[in-house]
């Protein structure tokens, strides 16, 4: 029974188990609703073939997800969701902030990139051969960037964030500029390279506890509904790649 924790550390890999299942999670998803994320993989309505390929991004998600939870392909498995989520950041997001420039248009964004970039860092941690030197610090400022906008969103959105909160919690608002102060102090931390590892390790365990607190019960509360499945996926994944963030040393 000793030997167990360390043989389970050899086969899984730990660090990027939570980016893995949120993406198994929305991967799932795909597959049995036959469509694509709603308005985090905004893809047009009448785009031809589009059930098959929501399908397919499915598979993907689901293939990459499995692969990053093996250690032996966990670099693999990274790389393809670095890609895939990339695609939707830069294909689908980018076009609508050129579009549109604005908070909401920027929250999609920063939220499909921040999975890719957590993604590119792991292939960066575990493979730093496959990236040119400057990947790494590169994406870790983006991501802090991505963490300022979760931060900006809390707060131009305040009063929807605060109507999240659950209703047992008291000081809704409160909690609303509270955590979008902690979104923006851990992006400037990451960005400025001061303190990533607790700053990273921080925004991981209140994306989970937002996934906890908030998107669980209402996905007790309402399972048949895909949105709330998947909100919980993505901050499950969001969280995954903050976890991720916080291997990096700044240089």
């Amino acid at each position: 029974m000793d030997g167990t924790p360390a043989r389970l550390r050899s086969l899984i890999d730990t660090e990027g188990l939570a980016l893995g299942l949120g993406a198994v999670g929305l991967g799932v998803l795909g597959l049995i609703s036959q469509d694509f994320a709603f308005q985090w993989q905004p893809v047009p309505k009448g785009l031809p073939a589009r059930e098959a390929l929501a399908v397919l991004s499915g598979a993907v998600l689901l293939i990459g997800g499995a692969a990053i939870v093996a250690r032996r392909t966990s670099v693999v498995g990274a790389a393809l969701l670095a890609v895939w989520f990339g695609l939707f950041a830069i294909g689908l997001h980018l076009p609508l902030v050129i579009g549109a420039p604005g908070v909401a248009s920027l929250l999609g964004l920063a939220e499909q990139g921040a999975i890719a970039l957590g993604a590119v860092l792991l292939v960066a941690v575990r493979a730093p051969e496959r990236l040119p030197d400057w990947g790494m610090p590169v994406a870790r400022v983006l991501f802090g960037l991505c963490a300022i906008e979760f931060g900006t969103a809390h707060f131009v959105y305040a009063d929807f964030t605060a109507a999240m909160v659950p209703g047992w919690i008291p000081g809704h608002l409160f909690w609303a500029y509270a955590t979008g102060a902690c979104h923006f102090a851990a992006g400037v931390a990451i960005l400025a390279g001061v303190r990533v590892r607790l700053a990273a390790s921080l925004l991981a365990v209140m994306c989970w506890g937002f996934m906890l607190l908030l998107h669980l019960p209402r996905v007790i509360g309402n399972p048949g509904s895909r949105m709330e499945w998947t909100m919980m996926f993505v901050a499950l994944s969001i969280g995954g790649a903050a976890w991720v963030v916080r291997l990096v040393r700044a240089k």
